[in-house]
């Protein structure tokens, strides 16, 4: 007879660092987190008349002709939920498609889309998996600062290259992970340590749930920008940006990149 297994001793189901930064920022949203908020109307009727601008950084506004005439381009938005860059796309005449974990994310994008009264393709899904697109799908990914919440950029890099059309531009907001070396409360104090991996760090890990931060990692610019080249891309131009407040930012210290890379 076929020994039937006891529920109470199945192995124990371990929670991706993925789900928990996913649950994280959900509830950093419905916390007021400042990346969760979406345009407003007025916001939105300015960029029907072309007056409108991106971030993929804290402060700096991505340059106009890093973007180009969006009119009938094929947009991922990617792990860029919550209403703030897809809708513009919208207005400027692209099809958008957002792909992000965080469903609080996707039903703000949705929720503008209902009030402006147009579509929009929202996507579950884990940016650092193989992505439900086919093969040249998109004129231009546009990814705001989200790195910080994964370990490795090459799935990443590899995917975003397979689902842009020949010609297409990945444009990336990137944390270089200068924050990590110093405490968050005085900023004037070096107190963290190079690289920041709290899965194999079992101290950072303890450091960042107890402060309520999702599970992050720093990057080097070997990952960063290397990774985008050795996935195929041509980068073809670059720029950095502070924290936008905090000393840190007030001694001018380049916290993050934003790049602009071709598929040939």
């Amino acid at each position: 007879m076929e020994q039937q297994q006891n529920p109470m001793e199945q192995p124990h189901k371990i929670e991706s660092y993925q789900e928990i930064n996913s649950r994280t920022i959900d509830r950093w949203i419905e916390e007021g987190w400042e990346w969760g908020q979406p345009i407003s109307h007025e916001v939105y009727e300015k960029a029907l008349h072309g007056e409108w601008s991106v971030v993929l950084t804290p402060t700096k506004p991505v340059p106009k002709h890093w973007l180009g005439d969006l009119r009938k381009k094929r947009i991922l938005g990617l792990a860029s939920g919550g209403g703030q860059q897809g809708p513009v796309f919208h207005a400027a005449g692209a099809e958008v498609t957002i792909l992000d974990y965080s469903e609080k994310q996707l039903e703000t994008e949705r929720m503008v889309a209902s009030r402006e009264g147009y579509e929009v393709a929202t996507v579950r899904a884990d940016m650092t998996k193989p992505w439900p697109f086919p093969d040249e799908s998109f004129d231009l990914i546009f990814f705001p600062v989200a790195n910080c919440y994964i370990e490795s950029m090459e799935p990443v890099y590899t995917e975003a290259y397979r689902v842009l059309k020949p010609g297409g531009r990945l444009l990336s907001g990137l944390d270089n992970g200068f924050n990590f070396l110093f405490d968050e409360e005085d900023e004037s104090r070096l107190s963290g340590y190079l690289p920041f991996n709290p899965l194999k760090n079992p101290s950072q890990m303890e450091e960042l749930l107890a402060g309520d931060y999702g599970v992050q990692f720093s990057h080097s610019i070997n990952d960063l920008v290397g990774g985008q080249i050795r996935a195929g891309f041509r980068l073809l131009d670059i720029y950095d940006d502070t924290n936008g407040s905090g000393l840190l930012h007030e001694h001018g210290a380049p916290c993050f990149y934003a790049t602009i890379s071709l598929k040939d």
